[in-house]
């Protein structure tokens, strides 16, 4: 069923490379394609993150503080690694789409070179102020150490993320989702497993009526991080020998040239992924006022706003997964200089997106009572919680909007006008219509302020993908 489903892939996408025209009912079944894998793998990476979460919160309060304390610090770092890999990727996908696999090889080449460089500059900085980190961050004593060893087993484990999150780019720019996504539903299996083993001591388990004794190092948070460190091992082994070895497009032993430096190719993964890097620096700075602006609301309103953005996030994976398909179609097709049809891939992915968002939106305020059940036992977060959920469900079409808008933008390499949209919704809307609303509506307010600016921000990029103007010549030479 993957070679049919990847076979089927390959003909419609040499379409695009060799200009010739698809049908509507190709490109939606393109799209589609393209999408399930990673919807699915989105959507597993969230359910895994849940389990994960409730492993680590079944040894008490202290150890989930201790991660939950520099967890904004690990997925800034992480977002740092992918901002530069989609610099590369996106070179990559231009290439592959005017038919120069050579170049898109070579650019794969410069991007592992650059990313080693890179990752490693990260992971020594993170070590670096991992003992600092939590202190700065407010953290009590008793779980500062823990927090500390956290931090520095992920810096170890970032150069290795790189890897991982360079190869599964580098395949979904040529198309192939399904190995990426297959293995990223793998590395999420593989991470609890790991923390099964690594998180508890040696216990004794009944199963089916049987007791046994089961294994355990019992570390911990030291365990959970270690189980960080080898799933993302686990995952960038196979996708670097797939991409390297095996892709037909990327496989090294296609070339047939010595490998030459080319500093163009630096300058443009820069030029695409920089813009991204800054967004993540400061979106991460405008989560840390977000959460200010809630918690002098007191700790019903804390954990109600927690609960609901996990609850949140199941719905909105899937504009994700479209977004990938999105950032690929259009990047292939601005490589083959087919602007009509990169326009039309990106509407037509804009507006799948709006489509299965705002179903998910439905979803989203129907359930919202059981969602936020399944999450906390204390009525008053239930009430709290599901009021706020169905205000977001509102403008969950229009975050649609902006996932795949933005993604489609990226494919085209153009990011430095959509950041500034990002950042600019975020801190001039929702923060100050947030902390204006807070005071006399309460937690309310400032989810009222967020379903404003999604729906501004999706409005945002509806009008720049309409007139074209984010459709730049390809940046390939």
């Amino acid at each position: 069923m993957l070679k049919v489903s990847n076979k089927k892939v390959n003909i419609l996408l040499a379409k695009i490379r060799n200009r010739k025209e698809l049908t509507t009912l190709e490109k939606l079944n393109l799209i589609i394609q393209l999408s399930i894998p990673s919807i699915l793998a989105q959507i597993t990476s969230v359910m895994m993150f849940y389990i994960d979460a409730s492993m680590v919160g079944s040894l008490g309060a202290r150890a989930s503080a201790s991660i939950g304390l520099v967890e904004p610090a690990t997925w800034l770092f992480g977002s740092l690694v992918g901002a530069f890999t989609m610099g590369f990727s996106v070179q990559a996908a231009h290439f592959i789409g005017a038919n120069d696999f050579a170049k898109a090889r070579s650019v794969m080449r410069h991007g592992y070179i650059f990313g080693a460089f890179w990752s490693i500059l990260l992971a020594t900085i993170m070590a670096l102020i991992s003992r600092s980190l939590p202190i700065w961050l407010g953290g009590g004593i008793d779980i500062q150490k823990d927090a500390s060893v956290y931090i520095l087993i992920f810096s170890i484990a970032i150069p290795i993320h790189m890897i991982e999150s360079m190869s599964a780019a580098m395949l979904k720019s040529s198309g192939d989702m399904h190995h990426a996504s297959i293995i990223a539903i793998m590395m999420c299996l593989f991470d609890i497993v790991f923390n099964f083993f690594f998180i508890f001591p040696t216990r004794v388990i009944t199963f089916l009526g049987h007791s046994f004794s089961m294994f355990g190092l019992g570390l911990g948070v030291e365990g959970a991080a270690l189980g960080t460190l080898l799933s993302f091992a686990v995952a960038a082994i196979p996708l670097c020998y797939y991409a390297i070895y095996k892709s037909p497009i990327l496989a090294w032993k296609l070339d047939t040239n010595r490998f030459v430096w080319v500093w163009a190719y630096i300058r443009n993964g820069i030029k695409i992924g920089a813009p991204m890097a800054l967004q993540y620096i400061l979106m991460n700075g405008a989560q840390v006022i977000s959460m200010a602006i809630v918690a002098p609301l007191g700790n019903i309103s804390i954990a109600a706003h927690s609960f609901a953005i996990t609850a949140e996030s199941l719905c909105y994976m899937p504009g994700y997964g479209i977004g990938e398909a999105a950032t690929t179609l259009v990047g292939q097709s601005v490589g083959a200089q087919r602007k009509d049809l990169c326009q039309s891939f990106a509407r037509m992915t804009v507006f799948l997106g709006i489509a299965v968002m705002a179903l998910m939106g439905i979803i989203m305020y129907i359930f919202a009572a059981e969602m936020i059940n399944m999450l906390s036992p204390v009525g008053a977060i239930r009430e709290l919680g599901t009021s706020i959920l169905r205000i977001e469900a509102f403008a969950e079409p229009l975050f649609g909007a902006s996932i795949v808008g933005y993604s489609a933008c990226i494919g085209a390499g153009d990011t430095f006008i959509p950041s500034v949209i990002n950042l600019g919704c975020m801190w001039l809307v929702r923060l100050t219509v947030a902390y204006g609303l807070s005071s006399h509506y309460g937690l309310r307010g400032v989810w009222f302020a967020m379903a404003l600016e999604l729906s501004l921000r999706g409005v945002l990029f509806l009008i720049r993908i309409f007139r074209g103007k984010w459709i730049k010549k390809s940046i390939i030479k």
